[in-house]
């Protein structure tokens, strides 16, 4: 996969669109740093669409229950429920690195 600096990419872009529909990935850069990727617009893959929805249905569920209740999040319930997802995510990424669950 190729690098090119933003500048370079800015004056290059309609060649950098058109490798894109052939198939290629170009990585942006700033100032040496990986900043974008161009890549080719085409389908997701099942797995990220299906975590995609999940998230959605979630955050909809959310909204029902905020909706129901008639009033806002307090800032200790949002501060559970981001630790919440961190420990979810530790146990996912803990799992996936050791085959086995905490």
């Amino acid at each position: 996969m190729e690098s090119i600096g933003l500048f370079e990419a800015k004056t290059h872009l309609s060649e950098l669109v058109a490798r894109a529909e052939q198939g290629e990935e170009v990585i942006i850069t700033r100032h040496n740093k990986p900043v974008a990727k161009i890549v080719p617009f085409g389908g997701v893959s099942a797995e990220l669409l299906e975590r995609r929805l999940k998230a959605v249905a979630a955050m909809q569920q959310i909204g029902r229950e905020i909706a129901q209740r008639g009033h806002p999040l307090t800032t200790e319930e949002i501060v559970e429920w981001v630790r919440e997802g961190r420990e979810e995510r530790d146990e996912r990424i803990w799992s996936a690195a050791t085959g086995q669950g905490r």
